[in-house]
């Protein structure tokens, strides 16, 4: 396996994160893989340490929209982490990659008499509360084009590559939009020399043009998201 490592866990005191990593089993993740669906409990949270994790909210009509992604940077199911909870959402493979699984109760027990573990968590959790806050105004507010090189901006993040395989019928179900209002954008984007979109394919080719079309909730989500980080 890829010798990555997960920044949030990094954070912790050396014995916190022995102790916890000592509980988990490392797993390799697939596309298009469900970790959690809507109404499960949630018995294992994942530290990623490549690849990426979505968090989708699923409509009645079979619309969906990303609520928020998680990488190498954060924990995925982290709500579970305080008291024992069903999922609203899915929890989906974006991204193949790799992750800690360790079980919830066992996060929320040594939570309990770690200090340091508890308050990482904590203010991890406080920054997804902020992010989806933002989130919402954005999807309220911004058109689909920079809403898009916002959501591409952040797969590259964590992507460890130029190359990302996304289909347009996908991006559009990750940001609530028509598919045919997703292909403008991705046109417009390809027309500013940002990507090359091939095959189910997106390249980033200028990360400066892309960061200069995407909204400005792309910076304020990543401010919040280091916060978070450098709080903990």
């Amino acid at each position: 396996m890829a010798d990555y490592t997960n920044l949030l866990l990094e954070t912790l005191p050396v014995p916190d994160r022995e102790i916890l990593l000592s509980l988990a089993t490392r797993v390799r993740f697939e596309l298009g893989q469900d970790l959690i669906i809507p109404g499960q409990m949630i018995d294992v949270v994942h530290f990623p340490v490549s690849g990426i994790i979505s968090t989708v909210n699923e409509m009645a009509d079979g619309r969906s929209v990303e609520a928020f992604m998680v990488g190498r940077e954060g924990v995925a199911g982290i709500e579970a982490t305080v008291i024992p909870m069903r999922s609203a959402s899915r929890q989906t493979i974006q991204l193949t990659g790799e992750a800690y699984r360790i079980d919830s109760a066992r996060v929320r027990a040594l939570a309990h008499e770690r200090p340091a573990l508890r308050q990482m968590l904590a203010l991890y959790h406080a920054g997804i509360q902020r992010e989806l806050e933002q989130t919402a105004a954005c999807h309220a507010l911004h058109p689909a084009e920079r809403r898009l090189a916002k959501w591409l901006l952040r797969c590259h993040d964590r992507a460890d590559s130029d190359t990302i395989k996304l289909t347009q019928e996908y991006m559009a179900s990750m940001l609530g939009s028509q598919r045919t209002t997703v292909n403008e954008a991705a046109q417009h984007l390809q027309a500013n020399g940002a990507v090359r979109y091939s095959r189910g394919t997106v390249h980033v080719l200028n990360r400066a043009a892309l960061e200069a079309s995407a909204c400005e909730c792309y910076r304020k989500v990543a401010v919040l998201r280091a916060e978070a980080v450098d709080a903990a």
